[in-house]
């Protein structure tokens, strides 16, 4: 394989995925353009091409350390701007479908804050390196070349309309969600991608709201899933602690299920989720923004590795390749496993010739998969959920049997500390997604010691005290069963 350096690659979307894979490509190539449609901000503040940057969000422990280890010192700025890092299960009281998660020791993590602030960190660090250009308020319009080779990309400039074609020896498509991808591909005479689509018509509102004082430090996330027995539409919240002493409130729901559309309805639809202890913390907590809504909630996946050929000199990486349910927080991670794709495959086989971008492809697909299966099989469960897909693991399953493996691995994994440490590790992305069908899993769930099943949220007497709750609050009692 020729293993020559390549002059010049352009970057499309300055998301994290673009951000991260512009850092890796910066160590192999002689110059990277990153363009961007957005002015990018100097500041945490949520711009329009992020359209869940409002929303809950997890960067889990596998992202946090692959970009730790692409750029040195991440979580400790990101820690000293605020940022939470939540120990899994130990800072996290959920109610799972099969009841109240035990709080074991943390085998896990996953950092949580606001998403302008975790793009922010990441995005001062890896775009600073002197061989890296940004073009703002610049967008793609075509691809260049044809079907056999991509030279380039027209873009064009926002404010003026001014277009111009930037040659390149690599363009990475990652625009996100609203990638017009299989246009430009078509447009070069390039076969019809595969696309697979796994939609639970996933809805969220998110509000911020001033946290009791502590609350963010010595209090932990909590998470309220629906009874995925019940076979009716799934309603879940979440109160995550950001920076800024805030608490981040998700509720989310998916087809069929009326999301809040007022400030009037937000703490009420909470109260009404599978225990109303998110609404018992928001009922006095002062709101500092009103209700803001998404609807971009669907999984949805490209097969560019399934393609007998692919032309060289093209990648497709994050949301443009594989966009998530952000209910699963995996987005980011995924990000930083196409970035880390890149990076290690690029040191190892150098810039190869013809062919050379459909194997990378490939190598990136395999990185994504697991994050993509773990959202899809659980998505496809609920109610209404539509589905055009022809992965073979999402179609022709036995469906009753498939939600009873599920419902006995959660059934155990809450109560029994091996298998939570298992799940957690999978979940977290640290362990492949077939690790839940091991005989060291299939083992704990049979063998290691169960603890009694929880009837009321795992608090201990001091969260309870910073937030001015007590135990008769959230008695046994007001759970729903």
């Amino acid at each position: 394989m020729t293993t020559t350096r390549a002059a010049h690659a352009v970057v499309l979307g300055a998301s994290m995925a673009g951000t991260l894979a512009a850092h890796a490509l910066a160590r192999h190539v002689d110059t990277v353009t990153v363009v961007e449609r957005d002015a990018l901000p100097g500041e945490p503040l949520h711009r329009k091409g992020v359209p869940q940057g409002r929303h809950a969000h997890l960067l889990w422990s596998n992202g946090a350390r692959l970009i730790e280890e692409m750029l040195p010192g991440t979580t400790e700025r990101l820690l000293a701007a605020g940022a939470r890092r939540l120990g899994f299960p130990e800072d996290l009281v959920t109610l799972t479908g099969q009841g109240w998660q035990h709080r074991f020791p943390a085998t896990q993590f996953a950092l949580v804050a606001s998403r302008p602030l975790l793009d922010l960190t990441v995005r001062r660090q890896a775009l600073a390196a002197g061989n890296i250009t940004v073009r703002q308020r610049t967008e793609a319009v075509e691809l260049t070349g044809d079907d056999g080779r991509v030279t380039g990309v027209v873009v064009r400039e926002v404010d003026d309309g001014r277009q111009e074609t930037l040659a390149a020896d690599l363009v990475i498509d990652a625009t996100g969600r609203g990638s017009r991808l299989k246009q430009w591909l078509s447009a070069l005479g390039a076969p019809a991608l595969e696309e697979d689509v796994v939609d639970a018509g996933v809805a969220y509102a998110t509000r911020l709201f001033q946290a009791p004082p502590g609350a963010t430090t010595r209090f932990p996330a909590v998470n309220i899933a629906a009874d995925d027995r019940v076979r009716e539409p799934g309603r879940f919240g979440v109160v995550y602690p950001i920076e800024g002493g805030r608490w981040l409130a998700t509720l989310s729901c998916t087809r069929g299920a009326q999301l809040p559309s007022t400030e009037d309805e937000f703490v009420p639809f909470a109260e009404n989720l599978n225990h109303p202890v998110i609404a018992h913390l928001l009922r006095d907590a002062e709101p500092l923004t009103p209700v803001h809504h998404s609807r971009s909630g669907a999984n949805r996946r490209l097969y560019p590795e399934r393609q007998e050929w692919w032309p060289d000199g093209l990648l497709v990486i994050g949301d443009s390749l594989t966009a998530f349910n952000p209910i699963y927080g995996h987005g980011m991670s995924s990000a930083a496993r196409c970035a880390d794709t890149i990076d290690r495959e690029l040191a190892r086989e150098g810039w190869g010739g013809p062919g050379a971008a459909l194997a990378l492809q490939k190598a990136i697909g395999a990185a994504v998969d697991d994050p993509w299966i773990l959202a899809t099989t659980k998505d496809i469960d609920y109610v209404n959920c539509r589905v055009s897909a022809t992965d073979p693991r999402l179609t022709g399953v036995d469906t009753a049997q498939r939600l009873r493996f599920a419902e006995a691995i959660t059934a155990a994994s809450i109560r029994s500390p091996k298998a939570s440490e298992i799940v957690t590790d999978v979940m977290s992305l640290n362990a492949p997604q077939s690790e839940l069908g091991s005989n060291r899993f299939l083992m704990a769930m049979r063998a290691d010691e169960r603890l009694p099943e929880l009837t009321a949220p795992p608090f201990l007497p001091e969260e309870l005290d910073v937030v001015g709750l007590d135990a008769a609050t959230i008695a046994p009692e007001a759970a729903r069963t």
